[in-house]
């Protein structure tokens, strides 16, 4: 995973300035998945924090880009390049749309370690997570 630490050209330049998507162990960017994209912290003017894989070597990456380099990759003719969830800020994106909040649930994290009764009581830890659900008929569960 890689970062950038300065995101603006040196000198008195405006212009926003990203690292390049790019895969260096393929040395290409024809194989990039966008995972998520976020603001960054503290926030800049048109620069994103992107995280994505190469699915060509299995890599993943994660820094900062202008809005215009991250949709140069997502905007790419032809069939997507991966199947899955794109997480943009707070929505996450499925078949091109946003999925949409189809209830909630609570559930218990203790597993039984152990088919034999114990004699100490067990305290239960629950989370608490949200559906979300897509018009194709995905599904997933986030913690809420």
């Amino acid at each position: 995973m890689s970062t950038i630490s300065h995101a603006h050209r040196p000198g008195n330049s405006r212009q926003p300035y990203g690292q390049r998507l790019w895969c260096p162990r393929c040395r290409t960017d024809q194989h990039l998945a966008i995972d998520a994209i976020e603001q960054p912290s503290p926030p800049e003017q048109e620069l994103v924090e992107v995280s994505y894989t190469c699915v060509g070597c299995d890599f993943l990456y994660a820094h900062a880009a202008t809005v215009a380099q991250a949709a140069a990759i997502l905007n790419r003719p032809g069939p997507a390049r991966t199947p899955g969830i794109l997480q943009f800020g707070g929505a996450y994106i499925h078949c091109g749309e946003p999925m949409h909040t189809a209830g909630s649930d609570e559930h218990s994290i203790y597993a039984p370690m152990s088919t034999e009764q114990s004699s100490e009581p067990v305290l239960d830890v629950y989370l608490r997570t949200r559906v979300l659900k897509c018009s194709c008929g995905f599904q997933m569960e986030i913690p809420d």
